[in-house]
């Protein structure tokens, strides 16, 4: 995981803490407050799984970006041989 990456889910983890703690002293009537929080929650939650899923498409290109590399590498280090050698 990139290290922005890491910023950005610790920033939006932080962001839905932060947000159900306002919440909770917010003045608003204990079932409206108790409903804002869930709200949030789900919000932060989608959020993150959302985030969770972007990183793992981003690891899969990054994977196979480097799996084709290694295999370009072997190649041509497979016709350097074959010319050494004859």
């Amino acid at each position: 995981m990139s290290d922005n990456t890491s910023k950005v889910v610790w920033f939006l983890a932080g962001a839905a803490l932060g947000a159900a703690i306002a919440m909770l002293y917010a003045p608003a009537a204990g079932a409206e407050t108790r409903r804002r929080i869930i709200t949030k929650t789900q919000e932060g939650r989608e959020s993150l799984v959302e985030s969770g899923k972007d990183l793992i498409e981003r690891g899969r290109e990054l994977y196979e970006k480097g799996r084709q590399i290694a295999d370009e590498a072997a190649e041509l280090f497979e016709r350097g041989r074959k010319l050494v050698h004859g």
